[in-house]
């Protein structure tokens, strides 16, 4: 299998941390931001067993934009 480049982001939401891989639909949650990044490795894991043909998204130098509701 071909290694994958992916891009996550990780924020907190209130007491938790929360990371998010941009390339695929996959989340995970931890009590710490490491916390949080491992088990979204261990998600990711779990996607990429269970998918056949998976598409990943090409995600190049991401920003964050603030915007008002």
């Amino acid at each position: 299998m071909r290694k994958l480049e992916l891009k996550n982001v990780v924020w907190r939401e209130g007491k938790y941390h929360v990371a998010q891989c941009l390339n695929v639909d996959v989340s995970s949650f931890g009590s710490t931001k490491r916390e949080a990044l491992a088990n979204l490795d261990e998600a990711l894991e779990l996607y990429f067993e269970d998918v056949k043909k998976s598409h990943v998204t090409r995600v190049e130098r991401p920003e964050i934009v603030k915007v008002s509701l």
